[in-house]
């Protein structure tokens, strides 16, 4: 394949900036405008019932300082939405309603800010794991009873649904084993060879991914696939994200996108959130200490190999306002 079908998306910012601004949580704006996401479907039951909602939020991250947009595809899957009485064809067309509103959010805000039409941000059509679409917690354990063929067969209607919208990238995030990420390369490779994608895992400590798996072994079982244009860890907690930059570093020249969560912990059981213990980063020398804020530990995931950083789970506007503030005093 010509080099130069397998293009990097991100690179056009990161190439301008001293790294790029992923968005942050979706689901969060949502239930904070008031909706409730207790479902299977999660944010993705938005998309049919209030889509404006969905734009807004997307809107909301630009004027922040995003550079992507992620959509609210992550549990939106054939088989989850036709078990909700849509039809292929009913659900197919939603699933792509969620990149379609992020490009909508885009135009608007560019129509608005027309400075930013020589390198507009991105819509990253996003891709939960097989054990989103279960809904039962295992996108944090892994240790799915589908093999790397059937993962494959699970993922590969959904990518191509989502591609037929024509994202910039595709966000395959949260996998918690290396087998799943092998799978989506596979599909790449073989069944979708001109699109691009970043794959984000979970982590459950500083070196492991949620199985258990080592980080290391993972990244080098996905490096040589030259659609993923880069890799890195989502939902995740931000005490291990330096550790985590320093071992993908150590294994592909890639960009590294991660988006951790704000800091709180989250119980698959009973999905509730709860504060955890405060964690800072260690003083930098200047006398000060940062509190466990998504800007303050960035500079040290910078300098561990980090390109793109955005927020996760319970982070907001105001969090991707912050890392643009210190983007901007980068310079």
């Amino acid at each position: 394949m010509p080099a130069d079908a397998i293009r990097n998306p991100l690179s056009a910012i990161t190439a301008q900036q001293p790294f790029l601004i992923v968005d942050g949580a979706l689901a969060t704006e949502l239930e904070r405008a008031g909706f409730d996401l207790n479902d299977s479907l999660w944010s993705a039951r938005v998309l049919a019932d209030e889509p404006q909602a969905i734009v807004d939020v997307h809107r909301a991250y630009f004027e922040a300082g995003a550079d992507v947009a992620t959509t609210a595809s992550y549990q939106a899957t054939l088989e989850g939405l036709m078990a909700r009485s849509l039809s292929e064809t009913q659900a197919s067309a939603l699933i792509q309603r969620s990149v379609t509103l992020a490009a909508q959010a885009r135009s608007e805000y560019l129509a608005a800010h027309p400075e930013r039409l020589d390198c507009p941000p991105l819509v990253a059509a996003s891709v939960g794991p097989y054990g989103a679409y279960l809904a039962d917690g295992s996108e944090y354990r892994g240790g799915y009873a589908l093999d790397r063929a059937g993962l494959r067969d699970f993922h590969r209607a959904r990518l191509a649904t989502l591609l037929d919208a024509k994202p910039d990238v595709l966000a395959v995030e949260t996998l918690p084993c290396a087998e799943e990420a092998q799978a989506v390369c596979d599909l790449l490779r073989d069944d979708f060879p001109t699109a691009r994608a970043w794959i984000a895992f979970s982590a459950r400590n500083a070196s492991e991914l949620s199985d258990g798996t080592p980080i290391r072994e993972a990244v080098r079982a996905i490096a040589d696939c030259e659609q993923v244009v880069a890799i890195g860890v989502n939902c995740t907690a931000l005490e291990h994200i330096e550790s985590l930059v320093r071992e993908i570093r150590g294994e592909t020249d890639k960009d590294i996108v991660i988006y951790p969560n704000s800091g709180e912990v989250y119980d698959p059981v009973t999905k509730t959130w709860s504060a955890a213990c405060a964690v800072s980063v260690e003083s930098d020398g200047d006398g000060s200490d940062h509190d466990h804020d998504l800007a303050g530990w960035t500079p040290r995931w910078l300098a561990a190999g980090a390109t793109a950083i955005g927020g996760c789970c319970r982070t907001g506007p105001d969090d991707i306002r912050a890392l643009a503030d210190l983007r901007k005093a980068l310079g």
